[in-house]
């Protein structure tokens, strides 16, 4: 889909299991990669843009996927908007939920320490090989080589969305018009997936984001924000160090 993923496992396994992990959950990305990527005309997303399949033929994954976007757009108001652009493009969910279930598979075949970084998204587990929670920093969205924020997380996914990488690739569904007000979103909770899509709505609701995302703290979605104008917010929950 466009983007370079890490791993970095701290657990104590030989190398020979660390690889074979490694191999299980590339393999896993690359299938997802196949089945959802908008730039292969072989992927079974591009196959449903042309309306060549039909419902009863989406498999297992294609159907969660889009019950999820779904979900999430009920949930946001419409701002996560699979269809914000025009043509389906459930990239906005893919991603996190896909390192997600990445991490997930890790952690079910041993491996309780680790941190996977896909593209600026992160989904860790347990501590780093130094024994202290995992770091990740938040890039500044004007210069960057510097950070706006550094993380200390364990068990977290921590998710930004922004405009000063890709430009104007998230959308207001409401005005059909790239997203202004927000310069940079991250989100920091439990699940990559939906930290991921958070991150993106909130980019897309401008500052009126600011209040809902406040609104995520009670369910373990903390956050950090960068308006256009150069403000900066955090919610009081933010593991910044």
């Amino acid at each position: 889909m466009g983007t370079v993923v890490s791993f970095d496992l701290a657990d104590n396994l030989p190398e020979a299991t660390l690889t074979a992990m490694i191999g299980d959950v590339c393999r896993w990305l690359h299938e997802v990669d196949h089945r959802f990527s908008t730039y292969r005309d072989d992927s079974e997303v591009s196959r449903l843009r042309r309306r060549e399949i039909e419902a009863a033929d989406y498999s297992p994954d294609l159907r969660h996927v889009l019950e999820a976007c779904a979900d999430l757009w009920r949930s946001t108001d419409g701002y996560f908007d699979a269809y914000a652009a025009g043509p389906l493009d459930p990239s906005g969910y893919v991603k996190g939920w896909s390192v997600e279930v990445a991490s997930a598979r890790l952690a079910a075949a041993g491996s309780m320490h680790h941190c996977i970084s896909a593209g600026g998204d992160i989904r860790a587990r347990g501590l780093s090989a130094t024994g202290a929670p995992w770091r990740v920093g938040v890039r500044h969205p004007w210069e960057a080589d510097k950070l706006s924020w550094v993380l200390a997380v364990t068990d977290a996914a921590v998710a930004t969305s922004g405009v000063y990488e890709r430009g104007d690739h998230v959308f207001n569904p409401r005005t059909g018009q790239p997203a202004r007000g927000l310069r940079s979103v991250t989100v920091v909770g439990p699940d990559l997936a939906l930290a991921d899509a958070y991150a993106t709505a909130a980019l897309a609701m401008g500052e009126p984001g600011l209040g809902w995302l406040a609104k995520l703290a009670p369910d373990g979605y903390e956050s950090a924000v960068v308006t256009d104008d150069g403000r900066a917010f955090t919610s009081p929950g933010l593991p910044a160090v």
